[in-house]
């Protein structure tokens, strides 16, 4: 069950992929309002899955949630379109950043704004990007090809920004960039999360990153989560420390290897 004030529930869901692929098995995470949440995890683990779950873009990969529950402010999601989700304040920063090549960066921008009506606010919410974003003013007429990745991840983010989201769902933004600039972005993250009230779900590799920004984490292997807490008390985990923020010296390679490891195993429950 959800509380007062979460704004997102995912509750017990698995997800198969051509009728055939388990990937996700058993997943439960809430994100309350105004906070940021992490997911964890190396490749494979599910983190995007559960993104694409949330926001219903597993169709297109031959993909649906089978089992489980996910609720917006206790509202039953699992059934709305990824355009009705935008209406209601949800938007997915996709990994990889897919900002339209042969368009200019403010192009890029405006094609956030197609649910808007108001000029007015669409012209307030790209003047909003651009004081988050100086870099992309500096840069608006300009190609998104001729851009650099961090450029672009931040014009993906501007972008979802013009939807005027409440929760906005963020997949490896730190994937491919400079660690200055992957810096920069989380800064800019937690700006939004503080100034705009924005909430934020991302999917991370980038663990010591991630847990430095974020209020909580998840850690997800093989499709389960399989530890969650509170992101200051996760970072001083030693078990984290050896596996995902480089901090160890033995040789294993998950927490499955950990015997005494006492993990809260949800998807057991």
């Amino acid at each position: 069950m959800s509380t007062p004030n979460t704004v997102l529930n995912v509750n017990g869901i698995e997800v198969i992929y051509n009728h055939v692929i388990l990937v996700l098995k058993g997943v439960s995470l809430q994100v309350p309002e105004g906070q940021i949440a992490a997911i964890l995890g190396g490749n494979g683990a599910g983190k995007t899955t559960t993104l694409r779950a949330i926001s219903n873009l597993l169709k297109g990969e031959r993909g649906e949630v089978t089992k489980g529950s996910i609720e917006l402010r206790g509202e039953r999601i699992e059934n709305l379109s990824p355009a009705d989700l935008v209406q209601r304040g949800v938007v997915q920063v996709m990994e990889g950043r897919h900002c339209f090549a042969h368009l200019t960066i403010e192009e890029n921008l405006m094609t956030g704004s197609y649910t808007r009506k108001s000029k007015a606010e669409i012209a307030a919410n790209l003047e909003k990007v651009y004081n988050y974003f100086p870099r992309l003013k500096t840069r608006r007429t300009s190609q998104a090809a001729y851009t650099s990745g961090g450029e672009q991840q931040m014009c993906a983010i501007g972008r979802a920004l013009m939807t005027n989201p409440n929760v906005m769902l963020l997949d490896e933004p730190s994937m491919g960039l400079a660690p200055q600039i992957v810096e920069e972005v989380f800064e800019i993250v937690k700006d939004l999360n503080q100034k705009e009230k924005v909430t934020f779900l991302l999917a991370e590799q980038n663990t010591n990153m991630a847990l430095k920004y974020a209020d909580y984490g998840y850690i997800m292997e093989s499709g389960r989560i399989v530890m969650d807490g509170v992101a200051s008390e996760l970072r001083n985990n030693e078990d984290v420390k050896e596996f995902y923020l480089g901090m160890g010296g033995g040789e294993r390679k998950s927490f499955k290897d950990v015997k005494s490891y006492k993990r809260r195993k949800r998807w057991l429950a």
